[in-house]
C-alpha cells in the first residue's frame, strides 16, 4: 500500500453508501460522505411515520452519528448536482448556494430513487408519495386533518368524500399504507370523534396487475388480498389511474371507467432511478433501464471508469431488484473492491454475486406475509419475521428498543397512536384546494431540474421488506 491515501467521495447516505464506508474504515483512505439530509432513512418504516405509529426520530438517526465511530470518514450536507468524470470532481451546492468541489480517486454513487408517475408527472400535485421524511410527515399531516374535516362536514356526501383514502399502487408500500390507514379508522379514532363514525371510513386499493403484490407468490397474493379485506380495504386489480384533480381521482378498470370523489390519494405504484444515473450515464456512454436506472458492470462500476461504482436503487446490478439488500452487499462488495484496487491486488475480488434472502411485507395488526428459506408464510410467523428483520435493520440499539417499546405500546398495551400532533395551520394547507403544490418533494425538485427517465410498471418493480438504498 502506497503512503497517500486516497480519497473515496461516497454520495448518498443510505444503506449502500453506508456499508461501503464502514467496508474502507480501515483503510488507508479519507471518506466524504455527501448527502442532501443529515439523517440515513429507514424507509420501509416510513408509512408507520405517516399514519402516527412511530416518530421520524427512530427511523431517521443523523448520519454523523451512524458515522462517529469511523475515523477516516467526515460527513457533508450538500446536493451533488454534477460529476465530473475526467478531472475527477463530484460538484455540489451547499444550503447557502455555493459550490463545493470534491475530488475523488474513488467514487461511489448511491443516491437512490424517487417517485415515477409513469409520464404523467402532474399526478405528483394531487397524490403525493413517500420518499422522504417530509413527505411521512406531510402524509400523516394530511390523513389526520381528513378525518378532523369530517367531524365538522354538515353534508353527508363531503363527510364521505373526506372519509375516502385511494392508494394507488399495490406493491408492499401500498399494501402497508392501506392496511394502516384501515386500521387506524376503524380500530383506532372511533372513540376519539364524537360527530363522525370514522369506521365508515372507505379506503381504496388500486393496482394495474391483476393481483395485489404483483411478483409474490400466488398463496401470498390470495392472503394478503383476504387480509386486507378483513381489515375493510376495498381492493380493485387490473385497475389504473388515469386522470386526477384535488377532489378525485378517475380510474379504468374492467368495468369501465369511474370517477371516485376522494380528498385523500397516497401514491405507491413505482420508483424512478435519482436523476445522477441519467446524468451517469450519459457522460459515461452507460446504457438506462426502464425506471431509468444506470446498468454497470459485474463490479458495480461504470463503463470505462473503474473508479466509478454505482450502488442501490440507482442501479442495474445484473438485473438485480432496487431494494435495501442488493443496496447494503453491493456497498459491502464495492468497499471490499476499493481496498483490493488500492493494494494493486485487481484481480482478488471475484465479479459481485447477490445472496436472496427472501421478500415480505407487513399487512395489517398480526398479518403479514413472507417468502424466505424457500418457504412461504404467513400470519402471526411472518409477522413476527417480519418484525425481527425490520428492528434488525435499523441503526443503533436505542432506536431498536425504542421501536420496539412504541410498538408494544401502540398495538398492544393502549392500542393508540401517540404520534399524531397536528396544528390549526398544518391542517389548512393540507386540505385547501390546490395547496399540495406547496409540499416538500423530491420528486418535484427532480424534475424541476429536468431529472426524467422511463419508469418501469408498477407490476414491474420487484417488492421486499426493506426498500431503500
Amino acid at each position: 500500500m502506497g503512503t497517500k491515501r486516497q480519497h473515496v467521495v461516497i454520495i448518498g447516505g443510505g444503506f449502500g453508501g453506508l456499508n461501503v464506508a464502514r467496508a474502507v474504515a480501515g483503510a488507508n483512505v479519507d471518506v466524504t460522505l455527501v448527502d442532501r439530509t443529515n439523517h440515513h432513512l429507514f424507509q420501509p418504516l416510513l408509512y408507520q411515520v405517516a399514519t402516527g405509529i412511530l416518530p421520524e426520530g427512530l427511523i431517521a438517526p443523523p448520519i454523523r452519528r451512524v458515522v462517529q465511530s469511523l475515523p477516516n470518514t467526515k460527513v457533508v450536507l450538500a446536493e451533488v448536482h454534477d460529476i465530473d468524470l475526467d478531472r475527477k470532481l463530484a460538484i455540489a451546492k451547499t444550503p447557502n448556494q455555493s459550490t463545493l468541489e470534491l475530488p475523488y480517486d474513488f467514487l461511489v454513487v448511491a443516491a437512490g430513487s424517487t417517485h415515477s408517475y409513469f409520464g404523467k408527472d402532474e399526478f405528483a400535485e394531487f397524490a403525493p408519495g413517500m420518499k422522504t421524511v417530509d413527505d411521512a410527515r406531510y402524509q400523516r399531516d394530511a390523513i389526520l386533518s381528513k378525518f378532523e374535516m369530517a367531524e365538522t362536514a354538515t353534508d353527508p356526501q363531503e363527510r364521505a368524500e373526506w372519509l375516502t383514502f385511494v392508494v394507488i399502487g399495490a406493491g408492499p408500500t401500498g399494501v402497508e399504507v392501506a392496511g394502516q390507514i384501515a386500521e387506524l379508522a376503524h380500530q383506532v379514532l372511533p372513540k376519539d370523534y364524537s360527530k363522525v363514525d370514522t369506521r365508515g371510513a372507505r379506503i381504496l386499493l388500486l393496482e394495474g396487475a391483476p393481483a395485489v403484490l404483483p411478483p409474490f407468490d400466488p398463496k401470498l397474493q390470495q392472503y394478503t388480498k383476504h387480509a386486507l379485506e378483513k381489515l375493510g380495504v376495498e381492493i380493485r386489480v387490473s385497475t389504473l389511474a388515469v386522470d386526477m384533480d384535488h377532489e378525485s381521482v378517475t380510474v379504468k378498470g374492467p368495468n369501465g371507467v369511474e370517477t371516485i370523489r376522494a380528498r385523500s390519494r397516497i401514491w405507491a405504484a413505482g420508483v424512478q432511478a435519482s436523476p445522477l444515473a441519467k446524468m451517469l450515464a450519459e457522460k459515461s456512454g452507460a446504457e438506462t433501464d426502464r425506471p431509468g436506472r444506470i446498468v454497470v458492470g459485474p463490479d458495480c462500476s461504470l463503463p470505462g471508469h473503474p473508479e466509478v461504482f454505482a450502488i442501490g436503487d440507482m442501479a442495474n446490478v445484473g438485473g438485480l431488484p432496487g431494494v435495501a439488500q442488493p443496496a447494503m452487499q453491493e456497498g459491502k462488495y464495492v468497499g471490499k473492491l476499493i481496498k483490493a484496487r488500492m493494494d494493486g491486488d485487481t484481480g482478488a475480488v471475484p465479479p459481485f454475486k447477490y445472496f436472496d434472502k427472501g421478500s415480505m411485507a407487513t399487512i395489517g395488526h398480526k398479518y403479514a406475509v413472507a417468502d424466505a428459506f424457500g418457504r412461504k408464510f404467513t400470519g402471526i410467523i411472518a409477522y413476527l419475521m417480519w418484525g425481527f428483520i425490520h428492528v434488525l435493520y435499523l441503526i443503533g440499539w436505542g432506536n431498536r428498543l425504542g421501536t420496539i417499546y412504541t410498538w408494544m405500546r401502540a398495538l398492544y398495551v393502549s392500542k393508540n397512536r401517540g404520534h399524531r400532533v397536528i396544528t390549526f395551520e398544518q391542517a389548512q394547507y393540507r386540505v385547501e384546494e390546490g395547496s399540495n403544490s406547496v409540499r416538500p418533494s423530491h420528486y418535484l425538485a427532480s424534475i424541476q431540474k429536468g431529472g426524467e427517465a422511463s419508469p418501469a410498471p408498477a407490476s414491474e418493480q420487484a417488492p421486499a421488506a426493506t426498500k431503500q438504498a
